[in-house]
């Protein structure tokens, strides 16, 4: 059984300036993309420049700071937006929608294709295997600010939180109660699948020459795949809650295009590739 440490939200206070964990691991995801994005850019005939990593982490971090929290605001929390319109600008609080944030990144990417007149899927396949590090910060981040747990387990990895910062948690429990029955940190389990295991395996798929939009598909396939499956063991936002059969909630329907999508360009990239090789 595991116990929730007890983090402060906030990493550093200068009198009214506060810089939250939450916002320092969206940095560091940015900082490791454009790493790595210079490391292969580096290899013999990549056919990229390290400035032109430099500009597509620029047009990325944009989509995706616009894109994800117009997202969540949009697919979650349309009630805060009538209820205070300034709450769509309050990042550091948490609430960034992945779907929303690959929109943005999808129509950074289409501009920053057309300013260096490569394919879009040129660009998508290089980008690809540089976002799942970032992921992985983002949902460290969602377990430092204590959201996105999942439901009540007896398996052993189950964490207890504590009732005083997480009372939601214990409303069913005796008065008194410390500690919450153990639930699943489905923050982490995003985090190592759609995190570090997605990362391996898109990153070991792409160290060797693919057919055009493979790399993509395989990205938009495995995060569909984890976002699904960890979906099943996360509690739904309380507001929407399950959308149908009691299960399916708004992560999961928000996913099945990725799978679908993914699946298709796997399907256009290694046909296209037979056919060509004929």
């Amino acid at each position: 059984m595991l116990t929730y440490p007890d983090i402060d939200p906030v990493a550093l206070a200068i009198g009214p300036l506060r810089v939250h964990w939450y916002g320092l691991m969206y940095l560091v995801g940015f900082a490791i993309a454009w790493s790595l994005g210079r490391w292969r850019a580096a290899k013999p005939h990549s056919g990229w420049s390290s400035g032109m990593v430099d500009d597509l982490i620029f047009y990325s971090v944009i989509g995706t700071i616009l894109g994800g929290r117009i997202g969540y605001m949009m697919f979650y929390g349309l009630d805060q937006i009538i209820a205070n319109p300034l709450s769509i600008i309050r990042v550091w609080e948490g609430g960034m929608s992945f779907h929303g944030g690959l929109v943005g990144v999808l129509i950074a990417i289409a501009l920053f294709a057309r300013r260096y007149r490569l394919h879009f899927f040129q660009v998508g396949d290089f980008l690809a295997p540089l976002v799942p590090l970032g992921l992985f910060a983002g949902r460290i981040g969602n377990f430092i600010n204590g959201e996105l747990w999942g439901h009540r387990t007896d398996l052993p990895w189950g964490m207890r939180l504590p009732c005083s910062d997480f009372p939601n948690q214990c409303m069913d429990l005796p008065v008194g109660t410390v500690w919450s029955l153990p639930v699943h940190a489905s923050q982490i389990y995003q985090a190592l699948l759609e995190g570090l295991a997605l990362f391996v395996v898109l990153w070991i798929f792409s160290s060797k020459p693919r057919p055009l939009m493979a790399v993509s598909g395989l990205f938009l396939l495995g995060y569909g795949i984890a976002r699904f499956v960890v979906e099943l063991v996360r509690v739904p936002d309380p507001h929407i809650g399950y959308l149908a059969f009691g299960w399916l909630t708004m992560g999961q329907l928000l996913s099945l295009p990725m799978l679908l999508f993914g699946m298709l360009l796997l399907a256009l990239a290694y046909g296209r590739s037979s056919t060509m090789s004929r």
